[in-house]
């Protein structure tokens, strides 16, 4: 098992912004040793501020996928204000988590299998005792809540909009 979580300096040049430009969300780097602005967890967690995913080279990728994935999943009047704290309620959360590990298949060198790795060493918790038993064997309801809001596909796959209710 991992020890070490990827980060997004790990990532080659551009894809993270490549693929979320796709959600229309703009990343932003900031420099080491600066704090990240909408940071909710504070170090080096993603920032989420309107349409702008704040990250460093420190930032784990799975912190990011996260962030974006609030920003996907939440509705537009949530988006308008967002600021820090993308709240929302459980099954949300739940599809942030699952949405965030099919995006992770979208950047070459990471994938599922390690983001759900890098989860379970950040401390992610699920009842089945990990991110990826979790996501293969209990998550029917976050699958299905991101289909019913147009999100993925039948066949599981990100449809690359947001919500828009």
């Amino acid at each position: 098992m991992t020890t070490t979580v990827l980060t997004c300096a790990d990532l080659d040049d551009g894809l993270l912004a490549a693929l979320l430009s796709r959600y229309k969300i703009i990343v932003e780097w900031i420099a080491l040793g600066m704090a990240i602005p909408g940071s909710y967890w504070g170090e080096s967690e993603a920032g989420l501020i309107g349409d702008r995913l704040l990250v460093r080279d420190d930032t784990p990728v799975h912190s990011a996928l996260h962030e974006a994935g609030h920003y996907i999943c939440m509705d537009a009047a949530r988006r308008a204000a967002l600021h820090t704290d993308a709240g929302g309620e459980f099954i949300e959360e739940n599809s942030v988590c699952y949405l965030q590990i099919l995006l992770a298949d979208d950047l070459p060198g990471v994938g599922r299998a390690r983001l759900c790795a890098d989860m379970d060493v950040w401390g992610y918790s699920f009842r089945l005792g990990s991110a990826r038993a979790w996501f293969e064997q209990d998550a029917e309801d976050a699958y299905h809540w991101l289909i019913e809001h147009g999100l993925i596909d039948e066949n599981g796959q990100p449809c690359y909009g947001i919500l828009r209710r």
